[in-house]
């Protein structure tokens, strides 16, 4: 495709639309042919629908305008992806729809692939989030749960829709009319594609990852800081890597702990780089002022002291401190905040301000 300049200001190299032949529904296929070849500096705008008025049992139009969606706010490729559904593998795959993958040249197992967010807009004026009394990290299923503990008064499956838009110069989710919470929107999902194993984490089929537990590769990071401003390294275990991305959120807080954010269409712009035989242990980020660094478990204690680990490695191998010297700096100067704990492993992030470095001076 012809570069084309869009209003963001960026050229964009190539765009991959939410059509259903570039979606997948809850995993991370190894063997699906690419959407797209994209070369290492090439900008690729990515088109990503919410599973929220995509997924479900009830058609689309009936669902989402009973719910308060007008009809001509009904992206026609929610329709598409809904009527599409039949024949789609569901055995050991999530609920995510996710647009990909797309083939790194260059990329090889080992190497660094950096994905550069330059944009994440939204496409459409609302989202979804999801309330019960037994959802997210009031889970009978969640880690910490005890018999007998209380329920909230909340009627089971309940839905907000929530409207988003300007209000006072900045885009914001109408959450009540007393309540605004500004918006920053983020794909809760980039990944590479994994390398399934059953017993892992959401692999309980030969060869398909579930997309619901983030891991090494990335994936359900739902990290929203890792937002349009930040590039994100991921390991890369396949040829081409292999990317994929989705679940695309309004607004967020750390630990989405209703187990949904708002749930929201978005539009994407990427630039990707290869790093040869860079492979990270574990995703990390940066932005303008901080190096992210993430702790992955099931147990968020693990998570917690993965994170550390990584943390310390990385101030050891990019910052050339000791580990006593890291593990001090780790202590006295990096956050380290919960970021998801309701995707089955539990995300940590660390969070490294850069500003502490100083930069050389030279010796006269």
């Amino acid at each position: 495709m012809a570069a084309a300049a869009v209003a963001t200001g960026y050229t964009i190299d190539h765009e991959v639309p939410s059509t259903p032949e570039n979606l997948v529904w809850g995993w991370f296929p190894i063997d699906k042919e690419p959407v797209l070849r994209v070369a290492p500096g090439e900008t690729v705008l990515i088109q990503t629908l919410t599973h929220a008025g995509a997924t479900q049992d009830q058609e689309p139009i009936s669902y989402l305008t009973g719910m308060g969606v007008p009809r001509e706010e009904i992206l026609d490729d929610v329709l598409a992806f809904w009527a599409d559904r039949d024949g789609r593998l569901r055995e050991g795959a999530s609920g995510h729809v996710i647009t990909g993958p797309l083939y790194i040249e260059g990329a090889s197992p080992g190497d660094m692939l950096e994905i550069e967010i330059l944009d994440v807009t939204t496409r459409v004026p609302w989202g979804i989030n999801n309330t019960s009394p037994r959802g997210g990290v009031f889970s009978a299923a969640y880690p910490g749960f005890t018999e007998g503990d209380q329920e909230l008064d909340i009627a089971p499956g309940t839905r907000h829709l929530i409207r988003t838009g300007m209000s006072g110069g900045r885009e914001v989710a109408f959450f009540s009319p007393t309540i605004e919470v500004p918006l920053a929107p983020f794909m809760g999902i980039m990944a590479v594609a994994p390398d399934p194993v059953v017993g892992e984490p959401g692999v309980t089929v030969p060869g398909v990852h579930s997309s619901r537990p983030p891991g090494k590769f990335g994936g359900n990071l739902d990290v929203k800081d890792f937002k349009a401003g930040t590039t994100l390294y991921l390991p890369v275990f396949h040829e081409g890597a292999l990317f994929y991305v989705g679940d695309g959120h309004g607004a967020q807080g750390d630990g989405e702990v209703s187990g949904t954010a708002i749930e929201q269409s978005l539009s994407g712009i990427f630039r990707f780089a290869v790093h040869p035989g860079r492979a990270p242990a574990t995703p990390r980020a940066e932005n303008d002022t901080h190096y992210m660094i993430t702790g992955i478990d099931l147990d968020l204690d693990r998570a917690m002291r993965n994170a550390t680990r990584e943390v310390v490695n990385f101030l050891v191998e990019e910052k050339g401190l000791t580990a006593a010297e890291a593990l001090s700096i780790a202590s006295i100067a990096v956050d380290f905040r919960v970021s998801e704990v309701v995707d089955l492993t539990q995300v940590v992030t660390g969070f490294v301000p850069k500003e502490i470095f100083l930069p050389r001076r030279s010796i006269e």
